[in-house]
């Protein structure tokens, strides 16, 4: 049964001061799906997440949410309607304890709300559940990465963004979080995914869209690309033309 669009990006042109990432973008992401951005460094993934949550504001074209044109769009407003991102790295209080970090994260919900949720949010983490009264800096990498999703998930996102989840984890933690972000989709979050670890992602993807120089060169389902055995010549070598070349390939 074919899902409905909850995401577009319309000939979008962004980047920072002169230099433009996103060079007239047009892709469309259904609703309940995982979409997974491909490309080498500097392709333009992380800057599609930063322009969805307002971090950056489109030069031209449109940015869609459910059909309405969000491209001006403040963070507080893109919460309100439902988008959380989780952005690469580690962006937790370390001094503050676990629970602390989710009450920050709720802030926009009121402390009602937020208390009540927390509940819900740490069972989904059992590890991060037991260390609630702990400093967040004494978390190890993969506990961190859950506490960053579990604090997005507070807000009961309709559309979650997130940036190499990946980066510095086990892979049993990786696989673990794969799932977590599964289950999601499959309850109707909209996941939109960068993440180097190509072939896990794609397992649990429904879509990948492949972007070089910000624009799009190849949008295909998840499986389609699996089972493709030039995947990791064409997405983890960087080669120069590797998604153009998946692009010929396909067609």
């Amino acid at each position: 049964m074919p899902h409905d669009t909850c995401i577009e990006f319309d000939n979008v042109v962004a980047g920072y001061k002169d230099f433009m990432v996103l060079n007239n973008l047009s892709f469309k992401a259904s609703r309940g799906s995982i979409t997974l951005l491909l490309g080498p460094n500097g392709a333009g993934k992380s800057t599609v997440l930063k322009a969805l949550f307002g971090l950056l504001k489109p030069r031209q074209g449109r940015i869609l949410l459910d059909g309405d044109n969000i491209g001006g769009a403040t963070q507080k407003q893109l919460l309100a309607r439902g988008i959380a991102f989780v952005p690469q790295g580690r962006n937790l209080f370390g001094q503050l304890t676990v629970f602390q970090n989710l009450e920050l994260g709720g802030i926009t919900l009121g402390m009602k709300t937020t208390h009540e949720r927390i509940p819900e949010v740490l069972e989904l983490f059992p590890r991060v559940k037991e260390r609630m009264n702990s400093q967040a800096s004494a978390l190890s990498g993969g506990e961190q990465k859950q506490l960053e999703i579990g604090r997005a998930l507070l807000l009961r996102p309709k559309v979650l963004l997130i940036d190499e989840p990946s980066i510095g984890l086990s892979p049993i933690v990786v696989q673990d979080v794969f799932k977590l972000l599964r289950g999601l989709a499959d309850q109707g979050t909209t996941v939109l995914m960068v993440e180097q670890n190509v072939k896990s992602a794609l397992k649990v993807s429904d879509e990948a869209i492949a972007l070089e120089s910000g624009r799009l060169v190849l949008q295909r389902p998840a499986s389609e690309l699996l089972a493709d055995p030039d995947i990791e010549r064409l997405f983890l070598g960087g080669g120069h033309g590797g998604a153009r070349q998946a692009q010929v390939a396909a067609q």
